[in-house]
């Protein structure tokens, strides 16, 4: 029984996408895979395609912000224990619990703990997400960097061609000045495309290569 922590290089870069994903290919490999939220915001605006966990996230708040701010604004605390607890029992009933972290990788849930050190407590490798675009470079070498600093193993990073209209030039040397700086596995890349089955088919290669990593 395994747990994966898929986070991202920064908010809106396909954390939801991946996720569901990866636990789509898991469960084709006849693995009983589930996902799960720790925390999420913004639960009045959120479109129907993010509520793709079968558990209701551990905590739930309205505005759409950090942790931090979201559970003081409903005057609620955001416990790391129960976190954990809730994450265990679901590691008890499945081969592999995949958790989505919630906007980049150094996010407060209040004013000391970051969302990514219950992950550490857990001993959870992580799947970096990164949105391929200009400023790619410096906000994944920054998420590699934190998580060496931890350290948190890095199972490789996802490149999503998230933006339309953006340079191939740009998009392919991301890649490789990134892979070249750190030497870090790219597990693939995901491309710009609409349509969920034609882009499950390129995670496909992608889902491949974590399992054989986790498996």
């Amino acid at each position: 029984m395994k747990g994966i922590f898929i986070t991202g290089t920064d908010t809106g870069v396909g954390k939801t996408v991946v996720i569901g994903f990866l636990g789509r290919f898991l469960r084709g490999k006849k693995r009983r895979a589930i996902t799960q939220k720790w925390i999420q915001t913004g639960t009045d605006d959120n479109p129907p395609e993010l509520k793709i966990h079968p558990y209701p996230a551990v905590y739930s708040f309205k505005f759409p912000a950090s942790p931090h701010l979201a559970a003081r604004l409903e005057k609620r605390k955001i416990s790391k224990e129960k976190i954990k607890k809730t994450y265990k029992n679901l590691l008890k009933m499945h081969d592999f619990v995949l958790v989505e972290g919630i906007g980049g990788t150094l996010v407060p849930f209040n004013r000391k703990d970051l969302v990514i050190d219950i992950a550490k407590d857990l001993r959870l490798p992580c799947v970096i997400v990164a949105c391929n675009k200009l400023g790619a470079i410096n906000h994944t070498l920054l998420t590699i960097e934190v998580l060496k600093r931890r350290k948190i193993k890095i199972l490789g990073i996802i490149f999503n061609n998230c933006l339309e209209g953006q340079s191939g030039t740009i998009l392919k040397d991301n890649i490789k000045i990134i892979k070249t700086i750190t030497s870090a596995k790219i597990l693939g890349t995901l491309p710009y495309a609409k349509n969920p089955d034609t882009l499950y088919r390129k995670f496909s290669q992608i889902g491949k290569k974590i399992y054989g990593l986790v498996k």
